[in-house]
C-alpha cells in the first residue's frame, strides 16, 4: 500500500482547479509529492471534452453557467453544487500502465460509494460512468486525461442536485433521452457532499490501495495561487 495525499475542497471554479491539477501533475511526475486525489464541487458549469460533437449544447439564453472547452476524454457534461467531483493526480506507472483498468477502477470507487449509501449501481456495457438499472439510469460520469502516465480530471458523482441540466441544457455525454438521477433521489433524503465524502474517500484508498493522508490547508497553499479564494476552509 503506497501513500498519497488528499485534498478536501469546497466549491472552486472549474478553471481554477484544472490549473490546480496541472500544478499538482507537474510535482507529481517530477516525484515532489505522491499522488494526490482532490474532491470538491463546482458552481454550475458545463464542460466540453474532446469528442463532444456540435449540437450537444442547448443551453437556454442568459443561463447563469459557464461553458469550458476541456482537455479530458468523453464528450459535454454538468458540474454543479450538489455533485461531489474527484480529481486523481496519479502516476499510472505505480498502478499498472492500463488505462483501460484506470477507468474501471474510477467506476468501482463510485459503485463502492454508493454502496456505502445502500445503493446498488452497475455498469452497463459499451457505456462509461455507473449506472442504475431498470429503469438505466446515469448517476456517475467519468472523464479523464493521460500525459506521460500522469492522470487529471477523474469522475463526477450525482449527490444531491437537480439532474434537469444533464438533459435540459445540454446532450449528456452525447445519450439522447438518457435519465440521469442523485443518491440523494434513490434513497429518499436530502443528502449532503459533505455526508457522501467519507465514504468516496474510503472507496477510493481501497480500489487503488493507497493509505490517505490529509493535506493540510498551509500545504495546499503552496500549490494554489493566491486567487483562489474557495481553498481556504479547507478541512
Amino acid at each position: 500500500m503506497r501513500g498519497a495525499y488528499v485534498m478536501n475542497l469546497g466549491q472552486v471554479d472549474y478553471l481554477e482547479a484544472w490549473e490546480l491539477q496541472r500544478s499538482l501533475a507537474a510535482a507529481v511526475s517530477q516525484g515532489a509529492i505522491p499522488d494526490t486525489i482532490l474532491f470538491l464541487e463546482h458552481p454550475p458549469t458545463v464542460t466540453l471534452g474532446r469528442r463532444t460533437e456540435e449540437g450537444e449544447l442547448h443551453i437556454p439564453e442568459n443561463t447563469p453557467v459557464a461553458v469550458v472547452e476541456t482537455d479530458r476524454g468523453g464528450k459535454s457534461t454538468f458540474h454543479g453544487p450538489g455533485q461531489l467531483v474527484c480529481y486523481p493526480i496519479l502516476d499510472l506507472k505505480r498502478h499498472g500502465k492500463d488505462v483501460r483498468a484506470y477507468c474501471q477502477n474510477l467506476e468501482e470507487a463510485m459503485i463502492r460509494t454508493a454502496a456505502a449509501f445502500d445503493i446498488e449501481a452497475t455498469r452497463i456495457e459499451s457505456l462509461i460512468g455507473i449506472w442504475l438499472e431498470r429503469p438505466p439510469r446515469k448517476l456517475g460520469s467519468i472523464g479523464v486525461h493521460i500525459a506521460r502516465w500522469i492522470t487529471t480530471h477523474g469522475y463526477a458523482l450525482n449527490v444531491d442536485l437537480d439532474p434537469a441540466p444533464f438533459t435540459d441544457w445540454i446532450t449528456a455525454c452525447g445519450l439522447e433521452d438518457a435519465m440521469f438521477t442523485t443518491l440523494a433521489r434513490e434513497i429518499g433524503r436530502p443528502l449532503t457532499v459533505d455526508e457522501v465524502r467519507p465514504a468516496a474517500k474510503a472507496a477510493f484508498a481501497e480500489v487503488f490501495d493507497l493509505a490517505l493522508e490529509d493535506l493540510p490547508g498551509d500545504e495546499i497553499g503552496l500549490w494554489a495561487q493566491p486567487r483562489h479564494a474557495q481553498l481556504a476552509g479547507t478541512t
